[in-house]
């Protein structure tokens, strides 16, 4: 039974999208919903097909129990629905995460950076990844889990992504709602550590700002400029989530969009984008190339984070290594991209451990 759609996961991101498609399809569009929860799966479905009908929308959902971390069944579910999109919304580290504290591992992502949760937001998207490879069929991979970071990684080791969702477009359509203009007129360069300023006080902010155009203008001081910008402290799942959905729905209809998204082509960082002919290209603002642009957003990374370099290894940089290396992982020469889920089963015994303290 073919599909439109799959989103896999259960959690608070991936019912933000299948409630969103809901509430906004005006052209039939068919969604399976893949999870291991089966209660929090049935409700998604059922809350999201009371909502089509409450919004008079084009959108049917049905549920699908699955267990992506288990061998063959993200190839399963591919053969049995042949998706033409496959929205990648599940994780084992929940981007909660960020608001954490009180034990060892809130305290290494806190100082280190969310970087050290990537292996383990990168565990099911991979494994998606290499079955979408793997079945030969032709399917649009969107990879909400992580996506600044992680589409490298999924680029790398050989598949193609389409993008992420959220972050880069969070600020641009919060930038948007603020100044109350369409969201044509403003172009965004934002990595997502750019995000935790805007968690903060004005008063507060500091470090790199996001870089914003608006008619092609560029903002001088952004913060100041936008310093009535305020986030929530834990994940922004009521804007992230939506922030992929008219995208989702043009590229089942095989219409254009323009916008911001995370991790295009497997790009680091975000950047505002256009699709054109099912197709991801970077839509810069004049007088910005697009080695600038990339160059700008890993500087992030290069910094404090993961990087992977052109010999295809992968790399903990700044305090982040320093802080594995602290809790006994020594990761200074980097690791190749082959070793992946080994690497991350050692970092996965340390954040249990750590979980404890």
């Amino acid at each position: 039974m073919a599909c439109d759609i799959i989103i896999s996961g259960s959690g608070a991101f991936a019912a933000r999208i299948a409630f969103d498609i809901a509430a906004t399809a005006r052209d039939p569009v068919s969604v399976v919903i893949a999870a291991r929860n089966k209660a929090r799966l049935d409700w998604i479905v059922t809350a999201s097909n009371a909502r089509a009908k409450i919004f008079q929308s084009q959108a049917k959902f049905i549920s699908h129990s699955v267990d992506l971390l288990l061998p063959d069944a993200a190839s399963q579910l591919l053969a049995q629905y042949e998706p033409r999109i496959f929205v990648q919304a599940a994780s084992v580290q929940t981007s909660s995460i960020i608001a954490k504290t009180g034990d060892g591992w809130s305290a290494l992502v806190r100082e280190g950076g969310l970087s050290a949760t990537a292996l383990a937001q990168s565990t099911i998207s991979l494994r998606v990844a290499r079955a979408i490879t793997g079945s030969g069929r032709p399917c649009h991979f969107i990879n909400c889990s992580f996506p600044d970071v992680v589409n490298e990684i999924i680029a790398t080791e050989g598949h193609s992504v389409l993008c992420g969702l959220g972050n880069v477009g969070i600020l641009s359509s919060v930038f948007a709602g603020l100044l109350d203009i369409d969201q044509s007129r403003i172009k965004v360069l934002a990595h997502y550590q750019n995000l935790a300023a805007f968690r903060q006080s004005p008063s507060d902010r500091h470090g790199r700002a996001p870089r914003v155009w608006i008619d092609n203008q560029e903002i001088i001081n952004v913060f100041d400029y936008f310093h009535h910008v305020k986030l929530t402290p834990e994940p922004v799942i009521d804007i992230s989530g939506a922030t992929g959905v008219p995208l989702i729905l043009a590229l089942s209809r095989g219409h254009d969009w323009s916008g911001h998204l995370p991790g295009p082509n497997g790009l680091p960082g975000g950047y505002p984008v256009r699709l054109k002919n099912s197709k991801i290209e970077l839509d810069l603002p004049t007088g910005v190339s697009q080695d600038d642009a990339i160059e700008w957003n890993r500087q992030y990374e290069l910094e404090k984070g993961l990087i992977v370099d052109q010999q295809k290894r992968v790399h903990f940089t700044g305090l982040l290594q320093s802080s594995f290396k602290e809790n006994g992982l020594d990761f200074s020469d980097g690791f190749s991209i082959s070793d992946i889920d080994s690497i991350y089963l050692k970092i996965d015994q340390l954040r249990k451990r750590l979980e404890n303290i």
